[in-house]
């Protein structure tokens, strides 16, 4: 039985105190191990909800799936008519296109939850998640995981695999090494994204359009050159809002062209450093925000 303070009874006479509060004071390793677990069993309890229907789920992946080829699709008719886009050619974008999809469909499946913030502040069932001892990031981004959106992230890797096997490239071990490290590094960043749109709708409660714009206006972005677009835009994307370190410059360093903006060739390794430096002050939005949320009172 649980008393005002939030400590519950347990056999023997002690007591544990399952409030927020009592979880903080608690090291941040621990908090850390503690919200991965939470989050891994919110998700296993989801993923037995979808399996109990493996047939919807099937068609649901199909259909991610097919979506989002959709994008692509539109890329190969822009071909059918030039040679070149941007001075790029169609196995350069593919590897463009391809690195930035299953950067962001690998942040999609974990963390695309994060959206759905905004509606738990306005109807005030972010409270629910407050009374529980695991940290409400993670329960927020395991929320109603869909693993249907394995299907963006197969489309996205397909073709990547594509762009990598057909684009004409000296390989070395350096370009080998970026590659994960882009990907490792992309899918931080738009994780980063989720979490920082996320935190904004504390204040803007029905912002997730907002979100929206930075995640997959920021995924759209990237499946062309920068060549293509504008100056202050790329500069933007590199230094503003880092979506740059996402494929465009580690992609161009494989490509052997030159970093935009007369970036040295050694800023394409450092996507997860400048994921690391982003999911932190996302981290510390997160927080922000959620000290300032006051419920909606009913």
């Amino acid at each position: 039985m649980a008393d005002a303070s939030g400590a519950v009874e347990v056999p023997g006479g002690r007591s544990a105190d399952w409030s927020q509060e009592a979880f903080a004071r608690r090291g941040w390793p621990r908090r850390f191990g503690e919200g991965v677990r939470a989050y891994g069993l919110i998700v296993a309890m989801w993923l037995r909800s979808t399996m109990a229907y493996r047939a919807s789920f099937a068609m649901a992946a199909l259909g991610n799936f097919a979506a989002t080829a959709f994008d692509f699709v539109t890329i190969l008719l822009m071909f059918t008519h030039v040679d070149r886009l941007g001075g790029y050619g169609l196995s350069e974008i593919a590897l463009l296109y391809g690195a930035s999809g299953t950067a962001f469909g690998l942040a999609d499946l974990l963390m695309g939850s994060m959206d759905r913030l905004g509606r738990r502040v306005r109807d005030g069932t972010l409270d629910t998640l407050l009374v529980r001892p695991v940290p409400v990031l993670a329960q927020v981004a395991a929320d109603r995981f869909a693993l249907r959106r394995l299907g963006r992230v197969l489309q996205g890797a397909l073709v990547l695999g594509y762009g990598l096997a057909t684009v004409d490239v000296e390989w070395t071990v350096l370009k080998v090494a970026v590659v994960p490290l882009m990907l490792l590094g992309g899918a931080g960043l738009f994780g980063a994204l989720f979490v920082a749109g996320a935190a904004f709708q504390f204040v803007a409660n029905d912002a997730s359009q907002v979100q929206n714009s930075f995640t997959y206006g920021g995924n759209a972005l990237l499946q062309y050159p920068p060549s293509i677009f504008a100056k202050e835009l790329v500069r933007g994307v590199v230094f503003v809002v880092p979506l740059a370190f996402v494929n465009w410059l580690p992609a161009l360093y494989v490509l052997g062209r030159p970093l935009p903006v007369g970036l040295p060739g050694w800023v394409a390794f450092l996507s997860p450093v400048v994921a690391a430096g982003c999911c932190l002050l996302a981290g510390l939005a997160w927080r922000a925000g959620l000290r300032a949320y006051r419920s909606t009172g009913s």
